[in-house]
This record gives C-alpha cells, structure tokens and sequence, in this order.
C-alpha cells in the first residue's frame, strides 16, 4: 500500500496562528532549521488510484492541491456537458475521532456528489448531536455513514482492510450527546468505547501493515497488541513533555490530560517504542509547541539516536 502524509501538525498547524512559542518564532523568521506543518491527515491507497483519507483537517483543500494523485482528472466518470470533472480518487473518509481538526475538512468536501464516512457510533453521535457537523454536512451532500466496530475486521473493497480499536481516554467531551456529558454529571464516560480509535490497515494482496494512531493516552496492552507485525507505525507525537504547555503558559493542562501520551519522561512513548520491532516508528499529530520539529533541536537527535523519525507533510512510505 502507499500511504501519503497530507498533515503532520496536531490542531492548530504550524505555526499557530496565535502562538509566538519558541518553535513557532523559528519557523517565521528562519532562525533555525524547521518547516511548517498543516493539520494531521494521511491519503493510503493500494494502487495509487483508489484513496482513502484518514481523518479530514481544516487544511484539507491544500493538501489535496499539493497531491496531484489526489486532485480530480481526466474526465472520469461524471464529467459534464462541458468537459469539465469533478470526479475524484477519494472513495472514503476513516475517522479516529470527533475532534474538530480532524473533521471540519469534512465540511469543505461538501461539493461532490456524496461522501462516505466510516466513524465509531460514539463519533459519530457527537458529529451528529454535538457539533451537528453531520447535519450540516448532509444539507449540502449525501452522506453514507459506515459504522466502524472496533476488533472487526472491515474490507475497503480496493484491496485494503482495516481494523479499529481502542486508544482509551479520560478526556473530558465537550459536547452533550446521547451518550451523556461528563462534565454534567448526566452518564458521560471518558472512557466509552470508541470515542477514540487507532486504525490497523492491511494490503490483502501483500500483507504489509500499517498503524494509524494520531492520538493515545496510555500504551496500553490492548493497544501495544495491535503493533503486531506492523512495518509502520505512525504514532501521537503531541508533545514532549507532559508539562510542556503549563511550563509555557500556553495551557493549564497536562499532555495526559488533553488524552496525549507524552514523548519524554518515565513511561512516555519514546522509552515504550524504542524496544519494539517495528521497521519505522514515524511521530505524527505535533503540536507546535513541541521542539522536535526543530531540526537542530537535541530532543530530535534525540529521537533519531533512537532509530524514531518526525513525519513532515508530503512524506510518502510503501509498506
């Protein structure tokens, strides 16, 4: 299969708009070696016509304009009366949850003629009654929603398989849908199943594997099983430290408790990842305020030291 890097910023991009961290002064005036990122998404497809988007940023549209293989062509089927296409190669979005940098692009796909969407019921429920991003999406277009089960196993139909599973978190929702609201007190549960999935994707036809998992509170055994025999492993890479936007004054909240694991430290991913047999261990969904995107920075040669690479927008890897 191929997979392409369409955005490898956690929400917000990089730099943010609002932000004059150290990273994001660099990566304005030049100072140090670094290059902006957009909003996390990855394009997989197991001929290099027929993709399929993990997740929809806001900066969908110029991702999709800085991909050729993405944009629409030739003439294919739906052309009109004068001459002009608007088909396009993306058959599906898969999402890994209902947060708003991985979904508004969904709103910006709203000109074709339908759009198929494979979402958890938990995650669909907030698009749905949280957000309404699904109701207002379904004004504009046909959407058919394909309920995605974590542990099953689901064909793509173009050679591709998936399967979802489980990224627990105790983040609290902010929205209240039919599943409760934490917050309230009204039956919410910060660790419902399916408000948060990783994706483990297969070729049927070669067997390579690739994981999907832009965000992860906790390795957890159940999600280190889902590492197995993977030849990539595309992994939160939020922040590197747990205290890294407190120590910044950028957040009140810990790493952990926006429902990302950490990099550095006891029990961060880099010491959990290292160990492992995975041929690249690829860090994706950065936030800004993380100096691995520095490239002279010592927490990236450290990185690299220990054989983990930093994905950048337009990387492209055939598993």
């Amino acid at each position: 299969m191929w997979v392409r890097v369409l955005g490898s910023a956690a929400g917000g991009g990089y730099p943010q708009w609002n932000c004059d961290c150290p990273a994001c002064r660099a990566v304005r005036d030049g100072s140090r070696p670094t290059h902006s990122r957009t909003q996390s998404s990855i394009a997989v497809s197991p001929d290099y016509r027929h993709w399929f988007l993990l997740n929809a940023s806001p900066d969908i549209h110029a991702q999709i304009e800085s991909f050729p293989a993405l944009r629409p062509g030739g003439g294919a089927d739906g052309g009109c009366d004068d001459g002009v296409s608007r088909a396009v190669p993306v058959r599906a979005v898969l999402l890994t949850d209902a947060e708003l940098d991985h979904t508004l692009g969904l709103l910006l796909l709203r000109e074709g003629r339908g759009l198929e969407v494979h979402a958890t019921a938990a995650a669909a429920d907030t698009l749905r009654n949280g957000t309404s991003l699904l109701r207002t999406l379904e004004a504009y277009c046909p959407v058919n929603w394909v309920r995605v089960v974590p542990g099953r196993d689901t064909p793509l139909g173009e050679g591709l398989s998936y399967r979802a599973f489980d990224a627990p978190t105790t983040k609290r929702p902010r929205f209240k849908t039919g599943h409760g609201d934490m917050r309230n007190g009204d039956g919410g549960n910060g660790n419902e199943e399916g408000r948060v999935v990783g994706y483990r994707l297969t070729d049927v036809h070669t067997g390579g594997v690739l994981v999907y998992l832009p965000a992860v509170q906790e390795l957890t055994a159940q999600v280190r099983r889902q590492f197995a025999g993977c030849a990539c492993l595309l992994i939160d890479g939020t922040c590197w430290h747990d205290e890294e936007l407190i120590r910044l004054g950028a957040s009140g909240k810990t790493a952990r408790e926006m429902g990302h694991l950490p990099i550095s430290g006891r029990g961060g991913s880099l010491e959990q990842l290292c160990p492992l047999s995975i041929d690249r261990k690829i860090y994706i969904h950065i936030n800004n305020t993380n100096p691995i995107l520095l490239e002279d920075a010592p927490e990236r040669r450290a990185l690299e030291r220990s054989g983990l690479e930093v994905a950048a927008d337009g990387l492209e890897l055939r598993i």
